[in-house]
């Protein structure tokens, strides 16, 4: 089964980005609480509908849940801009969009501490998920998320980030 790579290295950050060191991905996901930088991007399509993709079962954050319809690590070296623009293409085939930073904040979970840098577009393309690091995705009605909030159906960093950035208001 195909799994994470462990020995990939993430920079480590303090709460405004600054670098301040590098980990490995299994060191920054076995609860040492490595801050390291992520960035998510929240797809909508001109219906107000929201992609989210499906995570693999093999994942080792979060397996088989729905989240953010991006979602990835900055790489060592990199910028919040440019991994943003790497892991769109890699995981949606998506090239042509405009991104809108919407705000950056602390994650904390059990196994890890993420700096989250927020971005959302609206896109009226074709989407296609990479079948490698996905497990599909689809566009969800605002109905279809609450319905679902508090089931266990997406991951936690997505329910919260939703709250957390206002980023769809009527679920508030």
């Amino acid at each position: 089964m195909k799994k994470d790579n462990t020995e990939e290295m993430f920079p480590l950050v303090d709460e405004y980005g600054n670098i301040t060191g590098a980990a490995s991905r299994g060191d920054c996901h076995n609860g040492s609480m490595l801050l390291h930088p992520v960035v998510h991007l929240h797809v909508f399509n001109e219906n107000g509908d929201i992609y989210l993709q499906k995570r693999p079962v093999w994942k080792d954050i979060q397996p088989d849940k729905w989240d953010t319809a991006v979602g990835g690590h900055v790489d060592l070296g990199e910028s919040a801009e440019q991994a943003l623009q790497r892991e769109v293409h890699e995981e949606l085939g998506i090239t042509d969009y405009t991104p809108e930073f919407i705000t950056s904040y602390v994650f904390e979970s059990k196994v890890e501490r993420e700096l989250v840098f927020v971005y959302k577009t609206t896109y009226a393309g074709e989407i296609s998920p990479n079948q490698e690091e996905l497990d599909g995705g689809r566009f969800w009605s605002i109905e279809e998320i609450r319905q679902n909030l508090g089931k266990e159906v997406f991951t936690p960093n997505f329910e919260g980030e939703i709250k957390r950035v206002n980023l769809i208001p009527e679920l508030i």
